[in-house]
């Protein structure tokens, strides 16, 4: 989907809601990618790679790779006063992968399928 919205013009929160939905059909397609398995498989490995645990360890490899405007939008994700949080997970957690999903959302709403791409891939090489 390409869009004519400026992403700089939303909040982190709005950022981190579309991410959340982009980084989870990124896991999704990579996941069925592997192979064909029952859907309960499926969703027990895609876990592991959307809880906010594995996600602030992502987090903190994108803050070593990430552009300078790519760093300020991990960073504003990260700080968002969120009124919710993780099951079984840390605040610290919670607000890191908060900040990863903004990323996300900003490169989607921005149209720059290639670096969510690339930022993915690294994603990745820091779970497995």
């Amino acid at each position: 989907m390409q869009n004519k919205i400026d992403p700089k013009e939303y909040s982190p929160l709005a950022l981190a809601y579309m991410g959340d939905a982009v980084f989870d059909i990124l896991v999704r397609g990579y996941i069925l990618a592997k192979g064909n398995m029952p859907a309960n498989k499926l969703h027990k490995i895609a876990k592991g790679y959307v809880n906010a645990a594995s996600q602030a360890k992502m987090y903190m490899h994108l803050e070593q790779i990430a552009t300078e405007e790519e760093l300020a939008v991990l960073k504003r994700g990260r700080n968002a006063k969120s009124y919710t949080t993780a099951k079984n997970q840390s605040v610290t957690d919670y607000r890191h992968a908060t900040g990863l999903e903004a990323l996300f959302g900003y490169l989607y709403l921005k149209g720059d399928r290639d670096r969510i791409d690339e930022l993915f891939t690294a994603c990745l090489a820091v779970i497995e």
